[in-house]
């Protein structure tokens, strides 16, 4: 038995970077909107609880819910990404992504970050020196 694959979603709007470091290497911040998040609730349904079930039996890697769970950290980051474009922001630093489970049959995915609006930046990079 094999999985299928879920439907694809919207891809992210593309002039929103996001970034897991606090900084976006080659730009500067210019101003900061404050957090930003995308969130999602979904369920596992019958038919996958039941297949995933039988899977668990013989042990290994349940890939009904390794294919929901990854399309819908994908969901939310393109929430996230529409949400801070939404602000006025072209960037989102610090995105995190956290996770929980709701009456043991769905599964809720935040992705969170702090939206700003970001400027290339042309100045040279400074060395650092620990004296």
């Amino acid at each position: 038995m094999t999985a299928t694959p879920l439907p694809p979603s919207a891809p992210p709007p593309a002039s929103v970077i996001a970034v897991t470091t606090p900084f976006v290497p080659g730009y500067r911040i210019v101003r900061t909107f404050g957090v930003t998040w995308g969130l999602i609730v979904r369920s596992r349904g019958l038919g996958r609880n039941i297949t995933a079930g039988f899977r668990s039996l013989a042990g290994g890697e349940i890939t009904e819910y390794t294919q929901l769970l990854d399309q819908t950290r994908h969901e939310a980051l393109v929430r996230l990404q529409q949400h801070a474009q939404t602000l006025g922001a072209n960037a989102v630093v610090g995105v995190a992504f956290a996770s929980s489970e709701i009456s043991e049959v769905m599964s809720e995915i935040l992705a969170y970050g702090t939206a700003v609006r970001v400027e290339p930046d042309s100045t040279l990079p400074q060395s650092v020196s620990l004296r």
